[in-house]
């Protein structure tokens, strides 16, 4: 239910967006990263038409991951209008990462 977005596509996919967009930097590699995965693709599910569920690769788009001072991941950025407004850090359970959808997705 994620989409993935890249260097090349992550202005028009998340900055552009209007409302709110999550953003999960994530990597292969990455144990905590796959723990969470499945809440999110439930989240994204969950809040489809409120909330844009996204999926950045650290390791393929370095550009974006610097921009954003991405140091440890998995990080899952919140934005609405195109601003960061939120960030989770770590593998946390799905009811921390469904507080945040609840207060953000209007």
């Amino acid at each position: 239910n994620a989409i993935d977005v890249t260097d090349t596509t992550f202005e028009n996919e998340v900055e552009k967006h209007a409302g709110l967009a999550v953003v999960d930097f994530w990597a292969v590699w990455c144990g905590p990263c796959r723990m969470i995965a499945p809440a999110l693709d439930q989240l994204a599910a969950e809040y489809a038409g409120k909330a844009k569920v996204t999926k950045l690769d650290v390791d393929t788009n370095v550009k974006t991951a610097a921009r954003f001072n991405v140091r440890s991941i998995p990080m899952i950025l919140f934005f609405k209008d195109g601003k960061v407004i939120d960030q989770v850090l770590g593998a946390v359970p799905k009811a921390q990462l469904e507080a945040k959808f609840k207060q953000y997705a209007a």
